[in-house]
């Protein structure tokens, strides 16, 4: 079982320190979220809010995740770095391969681009891009980064994209992973067809384990069954030795834990060693203890 600190919205220049910590008290990754820009006027709702208030992102800090990891990388030598995700839908998937490839070589092969959709119908007007049609662009996305990603000349011809034969220098010495966040079917049938793994936001335990399920099923009528696959998880479960156990009894190979509420509404005011002192607590009682 691996396990990733989740901290985000927070002091920018906190992120180095804690970086370098979390990789000395023996975790394994650091998760980075992706945040574009705050509307000023939007009826959108949050799916993982129990009212769908989204309020609590404003004002909050977010570093671009193609910044942030190479800066993070730099202070460290083992941690893996993952986006929790990137909005890919609002982008140009050349730009996005160029960008992680870019990452992905910078950190010495310790980078994977976790990519959704986004929720809200704001981040594509905003960029220009279509919201109908948003998860058959992902797909095809997904395809050509891969592409482009494994270096030579590359080209695609689908119903959203039609690139011609291009490559990109550099590309990372191993294949660079693609997780798929989401909870419906249609991420599911994505992460089990196009991805190298999945994430999984919170919810109910019981549907985390029926949707682990649904993965296996869907990789298996792709042919994939055999192919590696991450499944990483916010769970209760993973904040102690024996609920870690049970997550990675079911399946689940990164737990993903943080010890704040993001949801609330104001700039954090934890201090930096606060923060510090948490993730080394964690890594003493629950990541060493299992793994004796």
């Amino acid at each position: 079982m691996r396990f990733s600190y989740a901290e985000s919205m927070i002091d920018p220049t906190f992120y180095p320190a804690l970086a370098r910590a979390a990789e000395d008290s023996g975790w394994d990754g650091f998760i980075v979220p992706d945040s574009i820009c705050y509307p000023e006027v939007s009826d959108s709702k949050y799916p993982y809010t129990p009212d769908g208030d989204r309020g609590f992102l404003e004002d909050k800090p977010f570093i671009e995740p193609f910044t942030l990891v190479p800066a993070l990388a730099a202070v460290t030598s083992r941690l893996r770095f993952q986006t929790f995700v990137i909005k890919l839908p609002v982008r140009h998937p050349v730009l996005v391969a160029k960008q992680a490839s870019s990452v992905a070589v910078l950190s010495d092969n310790r980078f994977s681009l976790g990519v959704g959709v986004s929720p809200w119908p704001d981040d594509y007007r905003v960029m220009a891009e279509a919201w109908p049609g948003r998860g058959r662009r992902m797909n095809e996305m997904m395809e050509i980064i891969h592409g482009l990603c494994e270096g030579g000349f590359f080209e695609y011809h689908g119903e959203f994209y039609d690139i011609e034969s291009i490559k990109i220098c550099p590309v990372p010495s191993k294949p660079l992973p693609l997780l798929v966040g989401g909870h419906s079917e249609a991420a599911l049938k994505r992460a089990a067809r196009l991805g190298d793994g999945w994430m999984h936001a919170g919810g109910d335990p019981a549907e985390l384990e029926t949707m682990i399920a649904r993965l296996h099923e869907l990789r298996k009528e792709y042919g994939r069954e055999q192919q590696p696959f991450e499944v990483h998880v916010i769970s209760l479960d993973a904040y102690s030795v024996d609920g870690a156990r049970r997550l990675q009894d079911a399946g689940v190979t990164d737990c993903i834990v943080g010890f704040r509420n993001s949801y609330e509404r104001g700039i954090d005011t934890e201090p930096l060693q606060a923060k510090i002192d948490a993730l080394r607590l964690f890594a003493d009682d629950v990541i060493v203890a299992s793994r004796r």
